[in-house]
């Protein structure tokens, strides 16, 4: 903890982890101003439209502000202004112990997943960070015997010196955000700041090359779904915690291989805390996950429907791929290229029954499937490709919303592609020539 009376703060990013963290800062009685990059903001109460002229004992960003080439903390970064991320900031007042869990994919699900194990466990639980509740917003609620539950992202990490959890996990790393970061080596070492606490618990995935081989001096348990002669891990159709049994596969709600990654990693935090099989099996069966992962919507013309809007990079995308199998799969990919090659997705001569491509990086996807030898459909917006996917579904077939990109080019955010997606393809719209 900080002591903030009386000390001017600037907090930089007036989105949700901004709006919580001045209100932080404003119970902790520090003098708050605020400034974001977009003019919007500049009816804030304290907003301040000139902060290079102004100065401040720290500065607290928020993530979504892009650090690389920022004139602003570079200015700050000259004065010698303490600068701290909202991520920190949370942390520092948060009480109790603090499990972050970051990866490429399956953070929101396996941080859900972990919360509820312990809630259902009896723990006072905060679930938190990346996940929508900035743990900014819920730090001055902890007490000793609380756990928070923090989902982490690469872009909160970023600017993070202090988050230090009590346990930390790192799902799986493959190439993402190579527009924010600059290059896959500068992504991981961002994503690989989480694994800093001296006393720190550690859990990774044993079947990620990389996470496998993070160096890090501190005990390690694995999760897999190989045999392993010890930690969480898969045999005879079961996951297992060394030679306790802990739930059926067949008992497992979710769908698709990623998915049973997502509940090993649960299920090696909550033995981590020493919580009782029983209880984490318990969860898993009653478990829902959030919309948008690999999501089944139901049938159209007799062809199943997923909706995985989600997957916003090519690990994610190849995931949903295998997990549903190619046969009969119309693959719908496209938005904003995130600086990452689509060589992956149609290198491996899968036998797909359509690919439909769509967005800003459309053409570039288009002409990379060109190459291997498919003969993909080009539609300027996502609402086009998926109007043609509806009025074109066939029995057997399985209709995979699996962009590759992000949403930024048509929507707001992947979930609110997702849920367009879900009402073209099931609200009663007319079958119309596409336009748009």
């Amino acid at each position: 903890m900080i002591r903030l009376r009386g000390k001017r703060v600037l907090v930089y990013g007036m989105g949700i982890s901004g709006q919580s963290a001045s209100k932080l800062l404003h119970e902790q009685g520090a003098c708050v101003s605020v400034y974001d990059d977009e003019n919007r903001f500049s009816s804030y109460f304290n907003y301040q439209k000139n902060p290079l002229m102004q100065k401040y004992d720290l500065v607290v960003v928020s993530p979504g502000i892009k650090v690389i080439g920022n004139q602003l903390i570079s200015h700050f970064i000259v004065a010698k202004t303490p600068i701290i991320s909202e991520l920190d900031l949370g942390y520092l007042f948060t009480k109790g112990k603090v499990i972050g869990i970051t990866g490429t994919n399956g953070k929101t699900t396996v941080t859900s997943l972990v919360g509820d194990i312990f809630k259902k466990a009896g723990r006072k639980t905060f679930v938190c960070g990346n996940i929508g509740l900035p743990i900014s917003s819920t730090a001055l609620q902890t007490d000793k015997q609380s756990l928070s539950v923090c989902e982490v992202s690469n872009f909160q990490l970023e600017l993070s010196k202090y988050f230090s959890p009590d346990l930390a996990c790192v799902l799986n790393l493959a190439p993402d955000h190579i527009d924010r970061h600059g290059s896959f080596d500068e992504y991981v070492r961002v994503k690989s700041k989480i694994l800093k606490g001296r006393r720190q618990k550690v859990v990774l995935n044993f079947d990620d090359k990389i996470t496998r081989t993070l160096k890090i001096s501190k005990k390690v348990l694995f999760f897999s779904k190989k045999l392993l002669n010890k930690g969480v891990f898969v045999k005879n159709n079961a996951i297992y915690h060394n030679k306790t049994k802990i739930i059926s596969l067949n008992d497992i709600p979710l769908f698709g291989e990623k998915n049973l990654e997502n509940v090993l990693a649960a299920t090696a935090i909550a033995v981590s805390f020493r919580i009782k099989p029983n209880v984490i099996k318990e969860a898993i069966i009653s478990f829902k996950a959030p919309p948008h992962r690999l999501e089944y919507l139901g049938q159209v013309n007799g062809a199943d429907v997923f909706d995985d809007s989600k997957a916003t990079n090519i690990s994610s995308t190849l995931s949903a791929i295998n997990s549903l199998g190619e046969k009969g799969l119309v693959l719908l990919v496209g938005g904003q290229n995130k600086d990452c090659q689509f060589d992956e997705i149609f290198n491996k001569n899968y036998a797909f029954d359509d690919i439909y491509c769509f967005g800003q990086a459309g053409g570039e996807i288009f002409e990379c499937a060109s190459r291997y030898g498919y003969s993909p459909k080009l539609f300027p917006t996502m609402k086009s490709a998926s109007y043609f996917a509806r009025n074109n579904a066939a029995a057997g077939q399985k209709i995979l919303l699996a962009p590759a990109c992000a949403s930024f080019d048509e929507f707001a955010s992947y979930a609110v592609r997702g849920e367009v997606f879900k009402e073209i393809m099931f609200d009663n719209f007319e079958k119309i020539e596409m336009q748009n």
